[in-house]
């Protein structure tokens, strides 16, 4: 006959000799045959019956009261039902009768007399001690079973927040040159300065002004009605004359282009060498990339400080 009994639970005869060990302890021939058996089940099962015989033993000698009818049912009910599964026990009822008379715990001496000794009080029938022990073990878990640690929650992702991406503060625009010229004219010590158009005849209908600071050293021109040119051609080069300097050699402004239809325009000066003294300003047409030394040939604008 096969072996029907769930896995990981003892046979009938393991029960018997555990039962055996915790009530009354075990001959040697019993411990060997114990020993045989399988020592992960055993070792199980042993400990909760000793801990279930344990619990009663304390219950016998503190003198508790005998447990409600009610509950004395439901722990005899479920222990008999369990090792009845466990031990093929075939007379449930028999089993329940025993287990429920042994989960009544009564004073089992009378006052004043130690307790009997738990492994003399002579081995319990098969059924019944199955039921009695059982049915000390849920009776334990039933009053005692709040003061176990609860069981570990199962774990919890912990979903990190997105970062927060703070975009850099946007730069502020630079200034345009309009913006720049008009800060250089309302300083009150800046240079205004009218240009005024000569008889060259890239000169005619211009118009125009420069602004100068001496103490940052910057200015602009600004032009109304000013020929375009073309870059690989002639280039408009700006010049400062010095009253410190020779008049000969103006100091280089830089050169710049006009491009077709631009109405006004307003060119940056970046003069080449400090300006102590600014006596005047020009304008002249030169080759690509302007020269060292103009000849002064096409001298379009002019203007003077006196």
């Amino acid at each position: 006959m096969s072996d029907t009994r769930p896995q990981g639970q003892p046979d009938e005869a393991m029960v018997d000799l555990l039962v055996k060990q915790v009530t009354e302890g075990l001959s040697p021939a019993e411990q060997r045959a114990l020993d045989v058996m399988d020592s992960e089940i055993a070792s199980a099962y042993l400990r909760d019956l000793e801990r279930a015989a344990a619990a009663v033993t304390l219950a016998g000698s503190s003198g508790a009261e005998a447990l409600p009818a009610d509950l004395a049912g439901r722990v005899a009910q479920q222990a008999a039902e369990h090792f009845a599964a466990v031990s093929n026990v075939a007379d449930l009822s028999e089993a329940r009768t025993a287990a429920t008379e042994r989960a009544r715990v009564q004073p089992s001496t009378a006052p004043g007399q130690s307790p009997e000794p738990f492994a003399t009080r002579g081995r319990a029938t098969r059924y019944g001690g199955y039921g009695w022990l059982a049915a000390a073990a849920c009776l334990v878990l039933a009053i005692f079973g709040w003061e176990r640690s609860p069981p570990p929650l199962p774990p919890v992702a912990v979903v990190e927040p997105a970062p927060v991406i703070v975009p850099p503060p946007a730069q502020p625009a630079p200034p345009t040159a309009a913006e720049e010229r008009a800060a250089l004219l309302a300083k009150t010590d800046s240079l205004k300065i009218p240009l005024g158009a000569t008889k060259d005849p890239a000169a005619a209908g211009v118009t125009g002004d420069v602004v100068w600071d001496p103490v940052t050293q910057r200015g602009f021109l600004h032009f109304a009605g000013l020929a375009a040119n073309d870059p690989a051609t002639h280039q408009y080069q700006i010049w400062i004359f010095d009253a410190g300097r020779d008049k000969r050699y103006p100091v280089d402004g830089g050169v710049f282009d006009v491009p077709a239809n631009a109405g006004e325009v307003i060119i940056p000066i970046r003069a080449a060498l400090m300006v102590r003294k600014p006596a005047a300003f020009a304008v002249t047409l030169e080759k690509p990339g302007g020269v060292v030394v103009s000849g002064r040939e096409h001298v379009i604008v002019l203007g003077a400080t006196t």
